[in-house]
């Protein structure tokens, strides 16, 4: 298991787990429906990594860049650090490991 579906598995936890929190916090179902749709999208593209499929790296590359670019947005509009402040560096450097594995060469 190298370290990009380490970093996809992660991040696809985190992005579960806070469109959970989200959702009974502030009783959203558009964090929730986001958290879950991404989060499993993240999983499946681990899950594709571990079966030796290129394109598993680019879906986990493309689903963190859109989560980065959500949440920058969000933190430049709130200038909360939670959540969109937090998601968005962990984003930065998991988008950091899965661009490093797609250049990186095989």
């Amino acid at each position: 298991m190298n370290l990009s579906i380490i970093a996809a598995i992660a991040y696809g936890m985190l992005a579960l787990i806070g469109g959970i929190i989200g959702y009974f916090q502030a009783n959203s179902q558009v964090s929730l429906l986001s958290g879950i749709l991404s989060g499993l999208l993240l999983f499946v593209a681990a899950y594709l990594q571990l079966q030796g499929q290129t394109w598993g790296l680019i879906l986990a590359t493309v689903v963190t860049a859109a989560l980065v670019v959500f949440f920058a947005l969000r933190l430049a509009k709130t200038r909360k650090f939670m959540p969109a402040g937090l998601m968005t560096i962990l984003g930065m450097l998991t988008l950091a490991v899965l661009i490093n594995q797609l250049v990186a060469p095989k």
